[in-house]
């Protein structure tokens, strides 16, 4: 880290002293009313108060869900300082950027469902065929914006979101909804909360499906080739693929001290979105099924000044193809051969994620607050399976063999793989002085196949005054390479790499806390990190190969995020935030590309009349500039409108309608390589929902 940073630090830090003593006469006040009295558990593994926290974090209640009108989770992390949602083109799989951290498949951003990670092993992020998720059953979302591998472990590299679903104590009694809409998009669901003997129940099921949005893409990849080999087989310009099929099933047993979780989701009819291949296909569908089961106890008093807790759990995930995806129209052409048909290829794969985990806390010493951690992860990609009615040649190239044929033993995607990690860690929060904390950490992850990481990180939290805290924060962290990284083999697009190791991230944070008045709360965050051996496909020089992963490059950044919340009455309450970052390649010392330097958001809930709840909100996303060698134009701006109304009778019957991208804009999320779709990726028009939800 750069010394000028350090010392911008703690000028800052020594200037905040003297803002919060402008505020002195107000704390007997103020302590009464501090905040919202938020807590978040993401930044240690213990609940403790959200502005103490040694992060940078963010809570997002089922009530803040409720009222911006969110009908996935994409919408709700749009609102997020630092955060933005872009897509990515195959089955429009999201990409939740933090920022400024973008890749293909997102897998520095690390999403935890009850502490427990969705990571496929295949792409090393949520997968390709995600498919969203709804928000029904969500009690809160808990996320962190910079490193958190040192408690977390692998990916948690740019930030972690930790989705908590409900328990029996967030969904007292029966709860049946119903939601239909845009693109022929309709969900029913059903949820209940209650006792059944001892022991706490809470369950949940939901239907749904969409046809998906028809945005038309003017050209693509097959574009381009019809240029070099001068053919015409590009279906373009044509709808975008995006229609699924979806359902979602929980269940949230609790007795004592134990608790079993078990939850089903199935991603079926899922459309190619706009092509494996960047090369628009109408018909290709794949379908992804994802069974997670948990077990986990919990004593926070086991004995004097110890606490004790463990997890096991198992995810079970495959992703298969409905219908073969052609990656090239029927009448592509290459040096090596003409596919009349298209070029079809239909890979699949299961996997197998064992995880065992378990820690103590012990408070025993003066000001001090012990936690250690071991745990055990079986990550088993144990079946993969493949029809194609291609091979490559030695440079590469596509070579057609006619019918489509079964290279599972012969040419496949991939063999099947399995990785081992071993790690522990150790974190002590310790209160030295009156008003500060410093909180150390140190994690050490031992993977089977790459070798060991250690990653540190320290946080030094002042409460300053009653009404103000400042935080200065560092910490570390790594990106393990994905299966398909390290291991794709006999792929046309991208091949693999054995000798990958992990990408490494180093952070520095200051934050600022500020209870302005007692209706108003204001975070300041400033932030700087360092990326190096950064995991990049590197083309080939053949026109039509795909691309070999390295570690190379670095790459840096640094930004401010602001956000605030001001009830302005016991009606009306307004809340902001602005982002800014800037994100340099330091191999070619240009502008990282894609990520948006400035992200603006704004929203206000009135509530009148009793029962009535009037939500708006305003989301500006500018200044995506490309990655070198891209030579289009920036990433057009723009800025979407979203407004919900809602009408509660007797907190029985509640009605909703939203309107999302109120004024129509034209919203494009950018495509990675420059000449396959060229005009980006066509995003979500006006759409209008309706909402009913009867709990008995």
């Amino acid at each position: 880290m750069k010394i000028s940073i350090v010392r911008f630090t703690v000028a800052t830090l020594t200037a905040s002293h003297a803002i919060a003593a402008l505020a002195q006469s107000e704390e007997e006040d103020l302590a009464q009313v501090y905040g919202d009295k938020a807590t978040v558990s993401i930044a240690t593994g213990s609940k403790q108060e959200l502005r103490r926290a040694p992060a940078v974090t963010s809570v997002i209640t089922a009530e803040d869900i409720t009222a911006m009108g969110a009908t996935d989770l994409n919408e709700v992390l749009e609102t997020v300082p630092g955060i933005h949602v872009s897509t990515n083109g195959i089955a429009y799989a999201p990409l939740n950027i933090i920022r400024g951290i973008y890749s293909a498949n997102n897998p520095q951003t690390l999403m935890l469902q009850n502490g427990i990670p969705t990571t496929t092993l295949f792409t090393g992020g949520k997968g390709n065929v995600w498919g969203g998720l709804p928000l029904e059953n969500i009690a809160r979302i808990e996320i962190i914006r910079g490193p958190g591998s040192a408690l977390y472990g692998a990916d948690a590299y740019a930030g972690v979101i930790n989705i908590i679903t409900k328990t029996a104590a967030d969904t007292q009694g029966t709860q049946l909804g119903a939601r239909g809409g845009s693109f022929n998009t309709w969900d029913t669901w059903a949820q209940h909360g209650g006792k059944l003997g001892n022991v706490d129940v809470a369950a949940y099921l939901r239907v749904g499906s969409t046809d998906g949005i028809k945005e038309i893409v003017s050209a693509d990849a097959q574009t381009r080739y019809d240029n070099i080999f001068r053919t015409h087989a590009s279906l373009t310009p044509a709808q975008v693929n995006t229609n699924r099929d979806a359902i979602d099933s929980s269940l949230d047993l609790a007795y004592d001290k134990w608790r079993v979780r078990a939850a089903y989701k199935l991603r079926d009819n899922v459309g190619t979105g706009t092509g494996i291949a960047s090369a628009l296909d109408p018909v290709g569908a794949a379908r992804s099924e994802r069974i997670t089961t948990d077990l986990s106890w919990l004593d926070s008093n086991v004995s004097q000044n110890w606490g004790m807790g463990f997890t096991a759990s198992c995810l079970q995930y495959n992703d298969t193809v409905q219908t073969p995806f052609v990656l090239y129209p029927p009448g592509v052409t290459f040096p090596t051969g003409a596919f009349p048909n298209g070029m079809i290829g239909a890979p699949e794969k299961w996997e197998r994620d064992i995880r065992l985990s378990a820690f103590t806390t012990y408070s025993g010493f003066n000001d001090h607050q012990l936690r250690f951690g071991v745990g055990h992860d079986d990550l088993d990609l144990y079946k993969t399976e493949e029809h194609k009615n291609f091979t490559l040649s030695p440079a590469g190239l596509p070579i057609p063999v006619g019918a489509l044929t079964d290279f599972t033993n012969s040419a496949p995607f991939m063999l099947p793989q399995r990785r081992k990690v071993n790690y522990f860690y150790a974190q002590d929060e310790w209160n030295f002085a009156k008003d500060w904390t410093l909180t150390a950490g140190l994690r050490h992850d031992e993977f089977s196949d790459f070798g060991g990481t250690t990653n540190p990180r320290m946080a030094l939290v002042w409460d300053a005054a009653q009404n103000f805290t400042a935080k200065l924060l560092y910490g570390q962290a790594f990106r393990a390479p994905s299966f398909n990284e390290k291991y794709g083999i006999n792929n046309p697009v991208q091949q693999g790499n054995p000798s990958l190791h992990p990408e490494t991230n180093r952070t520095l944070e200051a934050v600022f806390s500020w209870q302005a008045r007692r209706n108003t709360q204001v975070n300041l965050n400033f932030f700087r990190y360092e990326m190096e051996d950064i995991i990049r496909i590197v083309p080939n020089k053949a026109p039509a190969v795909g691309a070999v992963y390295n570690n190379t490059g670095k790459q840096t950044g640094n930004g401010v995020e602001l956000e605030t919340t001001w009830e302005a009455t016991p009606e009306l309450r307004l809340s902001g935030n602005y982002s800014y970052q800037k994100s340099i390649d330091e191999t070619t010392n240009k502008d990282a590309g894609y990520a948006p330097h400035h992200q603006l958001y704004g929203r206000a809930d009135w509530h009148f009349y009793g029962a009535w709840l009037l939500s708006g909100q305003i989301n500006h996303i500018a200044d995506r500039k490309r990655a070198f060698g891209d030579n289009r134009p920036q990433v057009p701006d723009y800025t979407t409108v979203d407004t919900t109304i809602r009408y509660r009778i007797k907190s029985q019957w509640d009605f909703a309608a939203s309107a999302h991208n109120l004024f129509n804009a034209d919203v494009r999320e950018p495509s990675l390589a420059p000449g396959l779709i060229p005009n980006d990726i066509p995003m979500a028009p006006r759409s209008v929902w309706l909402q009913a939800v009867y709990k008995f």
